[in-house]
């Protein structure tokens, strides 16, 4: 495996690759600066030194532009005409190859964190200074870096070079670095053990000025996310894998890479992992309904718990704020019980510039898709196509008063297609007539605004600036979802709040919980960690109702219909599009619809439609057309993209390490 002594054998890196979790703020230039014996001989070097392995992990916030997978931009969810500035983007107009994965490309700083981890437990015994629990806690969160740098190679990449805990010396001879790729299941399983391992000695809690080193649950919740996607069609068995993955064999002995059989066991293993984290102390993040919060609609019958009080139903909480203020930086992240793993984000914060319109300091780039705009629910929790007599949805006509909520305010103009629906759309989504408060510039003309995205809009094609005609969003839909109403990047005094990013959020938790039990036929009894904690999961409807229903009464929504409940088939259905929505942006999009197999469908038979931004209100705006622009024209899904490529340099120094299928040449 000798990947090489430019990658898993190099001690330090001169050139920092990613923003990252940097938890202690250490010098990037620690390691050039200080012996690597002299590391082992000081608890405090030892920690720089352990810490340091988090600066080269990617951040896990950077899915809006440069990130490390294709995240957003090489998804169905959003997208931008600057096509040529940013390489996820060009993923799925095929530009990207095995030599120029650009920042995707993290598999020489992955092997990085891993000999430094693997160097700690060679090593650390050396340092005198170490009580029992200073060594309990250096290695439990050693073992976290080290699977979770393998849990960011096998997502990007598939099946793992495993390096065990060899510390490769640079003066061996070619054929001792020469190691070959372990299976997909096999990384799952050495991955889990690292995380068990991790949370064995891992807190269960870190002081307010760390916030952000991981915990005992964000081990856990690694583990259940690692154990959901290894169940899933696309590397369980399922169609999906014999489609893309019948041909991936290991050269050594011709074993199957992803198996080709299925195995509701892993199911069971998903759902037991992610009933662990339900178990412990978290919650959906809500907050107290207020004097101008809507009462719940009226007329639910299907869902007995629905007008029950918060946590049980849907009352007695404000939906909008809610979920807006998780994400605005209303809510202190380490405030949020809905963050299993979360970090405070200047990269969140910087991103919500590219949603600005343009005269008001932004770059309005971020374009969302019709079909996005149109799964979010009526506010009765109808779908718009099904919508009831009391909160219809109509195409026709525009308002003409304002219409306030919780904080939020629709004003003149806006067309109906925007009323009535669900709170997080109002959260999410920035449309045609949206109000952008801007509260924190005290300049007239630059807060409390309406942008426009029609052709003679204020924030359409006419009113592009900045020298570049393409920053206006196309579809005529920009991302609002982590943007506060204080924030504002222009005018007199203007800010923007920090930012939290949540890594790991309850709510996957309950919804990857959910899909786990709706998959099972029997009942299966599961022992899970070093603490061999049983848990007995079936497909209990009561139980995949109450961990999804949360989700859903937290939006202010009814819960399951028993048809919806009644099939896998029928939850997978409502699953996908709650999915989407939910986490709209937070960059599980591009993973779900991979790991479901339907990545070609949504990709490739649904065409990216929006507003017709080159029209007038009245020259026909609001008619649904095919964005036209390359960058939208020009995707396309290809089978080789369920998963990226092994830098082609790689390769070629291990003659042992199979590329992915579809990249060979």
């Amino acid at each position: 495996m000798k990947s090489i002594k430019t990658s898993i054998l190099a001690i330090v890196s001169s050139v920092m690759l990613f923003t990252s979790c940097n938890y202690l703020d250490v010098s990037d230039y620690f390691e050039d600066l200080v012996n690597l014996d002299s590391v082992f001989q000081s608890k405090v070097y030892l920690e720089k030194y352990l810490w340091g392995a988090a600066a080269l992990l990617p951040d896990e916030a950077n899915i809006f532009e440069y990130s490390y997978y294709p995240a957003i931009l090489g998804s169905d969810e959003g997208f931008t005409m600057w096509e040529s500035a940013y390489v996820p983007q060009r993923f799925l107009i095929d530009e990207v190859t095995a030599d120029n994965l650009g920042s995707m490309n993290i598999w020489p700083n992955m092997y990085q964190v891993i000999r430094k981890a693997n160097t700690i437990f060679a090593r650390i015994n050396e340092c005198a200074e170490l009580t029992a629990q200073d060594k309990r806690e250096i290695v439990g969160y050693a073992h976290f870096m080290r699977g979770y740098a393998y849990y960011f190679l096998l997502l990007n990449y598939g099946p793992l070079l495993i390096a065990g805990d060899d510390v490769y010396d640079t003066s061996l001879e070619a054929d001792a670095y020469q190691k070959y790729r372990s299976t997909y299941d096999e990384s799952v399983d050495y991955i889990c053990n690292e995380l068990e391992k991790a949370a064995t000695y891992m807190p269960p809690t870190v002081p307010i000025n760390v916030y952000g080193r991981p915990t005992r649950a964000a081990a856990y919740g690694l583990i259940a996310k690692v154990r959901v996607y290894a169940a899933s069609p696309l590397y369980n068995g399922g169609q999906p894998s014999k489609i893309y993955f019948s041909n991936f064999k290991r050269q050594s002995d011709k074993v199957h890479y992803i198996s080709q059989t299925y195995d509701e066991k892993k199911w069971a293993l998903a759902a037991a992992a992610c009933k662990r984290v339900v178990d412990m102390d978290f919650s959906l993040h809500t907050i107290e309904a207020s004097f101008d919060t809507p009462p719940l609609p009226e007329g639910i019958t299907h869902d007995l718990d629905y007008y029950k009080p918060w946590p049980e139903g849907a009352a007695g909480i404000d939906p909008y704020r809610s979920y807006a203020d998780m994400f605005n930086g209303e809510t202190l992240g380490f405030k949020n019980r809905e963050f299993v793993f979360g970090k405070n984000s200047s990269t969140v914060r910087n991103a919500t510039r590219l949603s600005f319109p343009a005269q008001f300091g932004g770059w309005n780039c971020y374009c969302i898709p019709q079909k996005i705009i149109d799964a979010y629910k009526m506010v009765d929790g109808r779908d718009i196509n099904n919508s009831s007599d009391d909160y219809p949805y109509t195409e026709e006509g525009f308002t003409t008063t304002d219409q306030s909520f919780s904080g939020y305010t629709i004003r003149p103009n806006v067309s109906s297609m925007y009323i009535n629906r669900e709170a997080r759309f109002y959260a999410s989504i920035g449309y045609s007539g949206c109000l952008w408060p801007m509260n924190s510039t005290t300049e007239n003309g630059k807060f409390m605004q309406q942008a426009f995205y029609t052709l003679d809009g204020n924030a359409g094609k006419s009113a592009a600036t900045q020298g570049d005609l393409r920053n206006y969003p196309i579809t005529g839909y920009v991302l609002k979802k982590y943007i506060h109403p204080d924030d504002a990047w222009s005018g007199a005094n203007w800010a923007v709040l920090n930012k939290s990013f949540p890594i790991i959020r309850y709510a996957d938790i309950l919804l990857m919980y959910a899909e786990s039990l709706s998959n099972l036929t029997e009942t299966h009894v599961v022992i899970l960690g070093e603490e061999e904690n049983s848990y007995t999961v079936s497909r209990d409807v009561d139980e995949i109702k109450k961990a999804f229903n949360q989700v859903r009464h937290r939006a202010g929504l009814p819960g399951l219909t028993d048809e919806e409940v009644s099939s896998h088939e029928h939850f997978f259905e409502v699953l996908k599009t709650e999915r989407m929505i939910e986490f709209l942006h937070e960059g599980l999009r591009y993973h779900d619809t991979r790991r479901w197999g339907i990545v070609k469908e949504e990709e490739d038979k649904q065409p990216i439609t929006g507003m017709d931004t080159e029209k007038t209100v009245r020259g026909g705006y609001f008619n649904r057309v095919i964005a036209n622009y390359s960058t939208v024209r020009n995707r396309v899904f290809k089978d080789k993209m369920m998963l990226l490529p092994i830098e082609r340099q790689e390769i070629k120094r291990v003659q042992t390490l199979d590329q992915n299928p579809g990249w060979e040449n």
